[in-house]
């Protein structure tokens, strides 16, 4: 077994205190971004809303949360430990690898399975993660659609892209 990523709040607090700290990163990346762009000051102003900002920080909050990846056996084993959460799975139950996420304040485990492309199934996890469990306990919005993105509403996600 393996871990990808920092944040693994036990607590609603826990992950209220990691998103807020996401924030000010937010900013500086759009900032950043922005300038190799070339954008005078005019356009940053017209373009770079917050909700440019609030997308980029559900994206960072997203990418970077805590995903274990092991074999089906060792997710089983971890599940029998953990009886008390909810398993929201991705995937077809029958393939060995899987990636997954708990979310202790919500007695929620977000699970995916994939046989070779483990980027992308710990990513599409994250943003899983953040769709179905983080955007609403965090920001009190509940996605359209559960796998949507770690962006707006609106669906302008940077983790989408």
């Amino acid at each position: 077994m393996e871990t990808h990523g920092t944040i693994a709040p036990a607590s609603l607090d826990e992950a209220e205190a990691a998103f807020d700290r996401v924030g000010p990163t937010a900013q500086v990346v759009v900032r950043e971004t922005a300038k190799a762009m070339e954008f005078d000051r005019e356009e940053y102003r017209e373009r770079v809303t917050g909700d440019v900002i609030e997308t980029v920080r559900n994206a960072l909050f997203a990418e970077s949360l805590s995903v274990t990846v092991g074999t089906r056996a060792e997710f089983d084993d971890w599940r029998a430990a953990h009886e008390e959460y909810e398993l929201v799975e991705l995937g077809n139950p029958d393939v060995e690898r899987v990636a997954w996420h708990a979310v202790p304040f919500a007695e929620t485990v977000l699970a995916t399975t994939f046989q070779n492309e483990e980027d992308a199934a710990v990513s599409t996890l994250r943003r899983n993660a953040f769709g179905r469990v983080y955007r609403d306990a965090l920001l009190g919005e509940e996605s359209e659609d559960d796998s949507s993105g770690a962006g707006s509403e609106r669906g302008a996600t940077g983790a989408d892209r």
